[in-house]
């Protein structure tokens, strides 16, 4: 059976406020929550595994891989409950990995697993590093697609049609499988994942699959195996590290003006745009 390989992450749930130390971020009281690409890789791999005739013929395996400590590993369950098949948790604080090691820890994860595609997120929304997809791809030596909208599953061919939006409309390429795949919020609109074996016109729900309580109680008994960068012979180069992290200067408050003719004159004298 084909095996797919699903990077998730935990971040700072982005709509609480940040709270700022010396020099950095407070995340001691913070709430984690699931980065929102990662649920949209997530649903990828598991349109390409649906086989919407039957449910019991799964057309893949779905391995969700997470570095994160071992204790804090509910958005794994979640992730689980979506109706991924198994989990690897990495038992490591990724905060102290730089990106190098991070993409060979992936690396190694899918190469022990014997994975036949890795599908991730375009970026976590903490950072915005847009660089794990594709320097795993680099370390396997594997084709890649980055940024995927639509993708179309050519069983007999092994291979991936991935399309993109760009400045001109939309590109498409074809990988050999294995590969490695980012994708886009796009790729969860209705008709965007197609496996070959579904009606291709068949439209899932628009979004990320909610879990349903039977998929939670079902998590819990799933596998999920704990191994750390020791056991993968990885360790952290120390090649990127954050230095500071500091809160944007406060705007200054704005202006009311009594008419038009003193809104030009201000934006003329004062803000010199016209």
């Amino acid at each position: 059976m084909t095996k797919i390989l699903v990077t998730v992450k935990r971040i700072p749930d982005p709509d609480e406020n940040l709270k700022f130390t010396a020099g950095g971020l407070d995340l001691s009281s913070v709430k984690w929550v699931p980065n929102a690409f990662d649920e949209y890789a997530v649903e990828t791999a598991l349109r390409l595994a649906d086989d919407v005739s039957n449910k019991k013929n799964r057309l893949a395996e779905i391995i969700v891989l997470s570095i994160c400590p071992q204790k804090q590993r509910q958005h794994m369950t979640q992730f689980l409950a979506m109706g991924a098949d198994r989990g690897v948790i990495v038992d490591a604080d990724d905060s102290t990995l730089d990106t190098a090691a991070i993409a060979k820890i992936i690396a190694k994860v899918a190469e022990q697993e014997g994975v036949d595609m890795i599908i991730t997120g375009k970026l976590s929304q903490d950072n915005e590093g847009n660089q794990v997809g594709q320097r795993v791809a680099g370390l396997l030596n594997w084709p890649q697609a980055c940024f995927a909208a639509e993708i179309d599953w050519d069983r007999e061919g092994n291979a991936l049609a991935v399309s993109r939006e760009v400045d001109e409309g939309v590109e498409t390429k074809k990988i050999p499988l294995p590969g490695v795949v980012s994708v886009d919020l796009r790729v969860v609109l209705p008709t965007s994942v197609r496996n070959g074996v579904n009606p291709a016109d068949h439209a899932f729900t628009d979004g990320p699959r909610l879990a349903s309580l039977r998929g939670i109680t079902m998590a819990k008994r799933k596998k999920v195996a704990i191994k750390t960068p020791a056991d993968l012979g990885v360790t952290s180069s120390g090649g990127e590290a954050t230095v500071a992290v500091n809160a944007p200067p406060a705007r200054k408050a704005g202006q009311m003006v009594g008419s038009i003719e003193e809104l030009v004159e201000k934006l003329a004298t004062e803000a010199k745009v016209l």
